[in-house]
């Protein structure tokens, strides 16, 4: 099993990090705020100007802890980590498959399904609770054009056409993102999906978990001995990792969506903690991202059913969970990469 609060964070401006014997020490302002003992941590975070000293990031490649460095406002830049081990074979028949269109499209389609299945549940678990008629016409629309789409997928399509119908599908549960925030509206209202850089709050607020959840993703590629690199749905493209982008996508909508939605909703997040920069982009202060680091583990540790294993298990380890399914239908296993589908 994996732990789930293994990941240090560090959002302070100006810290530095340091080897002290067998431990992480954090510095501030040339004093320890923290030490952690690294055997305990599977990841370490670091947003902004954070340093990090050689002998430090040795010692965490030794002992397979991946340091990953991000912007303020969770824009990913890249990661240190130690020699890969994972098993040659399992790689060449990933690269094996990916190189072969009819393969490739079948593993996108599971992917495609288990996202608009994890999108469209999300959608409805709103229209049925939403105090707005228009929205909730407007949810039940979307959910029912996303039920289509799902029709369309049970049986094998080109890989184009089922990229088609991915994109299809965002189109339509963003075009109703809005309907999701039923609190604080003028500050986070949603109007399209903004990235590089995000350009409004909500908008901030879901590129900055989403980069929390590819950390996760890639580290879970990695220990199952997949190549985060190299993916399915989306093509490949220098410094793009395909494969955890691929994974994220039936995640996102439970394991980021849904985290955002509550901290707005609950108002654990205001307005104020959302600042402008220059070119429009919007990051957030610190208190913001701290909340909102504290939201995420604590949806990590949330347990739930899983369709496949039949079995409940912490949100947490979704990601290493259905890694290792990858790696097993890629070994013959199973039949087909079975996607995570909540419920």
């Amino acid at each position: 099993m994996r732990r789930l609060l293994n990941t240090l964070y560090v959002t302070s401006q100006g810290a530095y990090l340091a080897k002290d014997g067998e431990t992480v020490s954090v510095r501030l302002e040339r004093e320890t705020k923290l030490r952690v003992p690294v055997h305990t941590l599977d990841g370490i975070v670091c947003f902004g100007i954070v340093g990090c000293s050689p002998q430090l990031m040795g010692l965490c490649c030794e002992r397979g802890v991946t340091v990953s460095f991000l912007s303020e406002h969770g824009r990913y830049f890249g990661r240190v980590q130690g020699s890969v081990s994972g098993n040659v074979l399992l790689r060449r028949e990933q690269y094996r498959r990916a190189d072969d269109e009819e393969h490739a499209a079948d593993i996108a389609r599971a992917v495609v399904i288990g996202k608009i299945a994890n999108s469209r549940s999300v959608l409805m678990r709103a229209a049925r609770e939403h105090a707005s008629e228009d929205c909730t016409q407007a949810l039940s629309r979307a959910a029912s054009h996303l039920a289509g789409l799902l029709s369309n997928l049970k049986k094998p399509a080109p890989l184009d056409t089922v990229r088609g119908w991915e994109g299809d599908a965002a189109h339509v549960y963003f075009g109703v993102f809005n309907c999701l925030i039923v609190a604080q509206n003028e500050d986070f209202m949603f109007t399209r999906r903004s990235r590089r850089p995000p350009l409004d709050s909500i908008n901030a607020l879901l590129s900055f978990l989403y980069s929390l959840l590819l950390h996760d993703v890639v580290s879970a590629c990695e220990s199952c001995g997949l190549d985060p690199a190299v993916g399915y749905l989306h093509k490949d493209r220098p410094g793009r990792l395909g494969l955890a982008l691929d994974l994220m996508e039936e995640l996102r909508p439970i394991l980021a969506d849904r985290v955002a939605l509550s901290l707005v909703n609950r108002q654990q997040v205001r307005a104020k903690g959302f600042i402008a920069g220059e070119g429009g982009a919007i990051t957030m202060d610190e208190s913001t991202r701290r909340e909102v680091l504290l939201a995420y583990q604590s949806r990590k540790q949330d347990e739930l059913q899983h369709p496949f294993l039949n079995e409940k298990l912490p949100v947490g380890l979704l990601p290493h969970v259905q890694s290792q399914l990858l790696a097993r239908s890629l070994r013959g296993d199973l039949d087909a990469y079975p996607a995570f589908h909540w419920r």
